[in-house]
């Protein structure tokens, strides 16, 4: 997640990649909270990181205060950063912008949402050079695995650049 807060926005696109749709009928609301990175494809980010977690809050303006999260294990220490997201046009599409960087924002789009719970979620970026798999727990059945290594497959993410994040049992 923290590719979304640098890299992402300092890119400043905020558009979708060819082929893939952001999920409708999405409810910002249901999808505040935190949430743990399962798995990404790899950028300097967040290179080296594990225990990696997002949490979103409703701002009073209606944005969404976004901090990341994660632990840098060769150097004992945490990384975090703070930024902000808003939608990119209609809030009941799971296509947002996120901003770390003043001005700078970056695509944000879920394009796979377990719609009881909202406990998993598919996203990407402006580009397939970005991949994240969040869920509310540090871990996910394997169904869930299947399903997203299915999708992104199909929807041509280099999946051999995958990460598995290690997460708390």
């Amino acid at each position: 997640m923290l590719a979304i807060a640098f890299a992402a926005t300092l890119a400043g696109c905020t558009g979708v990649p060819a082929g893939v749709e952001p999920v409708r009928d999405f409810e910002l609301d249901r999808y505040l909270g935190q949430w743990y990175e399962i798995a990404r494809l790899d950028h300097r980010f967040e290179r080296g990181m594990s225990r990696v977690t997002a949490e979103y809050s409703r701002k009073p303006d209606g944005s969404v205060k976004v901090i990341n999260r994660g632990y840098l294990a060769d150097e004992g220490r945490w990384k975090e950063a703070e930024g902000k997201a808003r939608f990119a046009g209609d809030p009941s599409v799971g296509h947002l912008e996120v901003s770390f960087f003043g001005p700078f924002y970056g695509s944000y789009v879920v394009f796979e949402l377990e719609r009881e719970g909202y406990q998993y979620a598919f996203v990407t970026s402006s580009s397939r050079s970005y991949l994240w798999l969040l869920a509310r727990t540090p871990q996910v059945p394997d169904a869930v695995r299947d399903q997203f290594l299915q999708r992104a497959g199909q929807l041509g993410f280099d999946l051999e650049q995958l990460i598995w994040v290690k997460q708390p049992r």
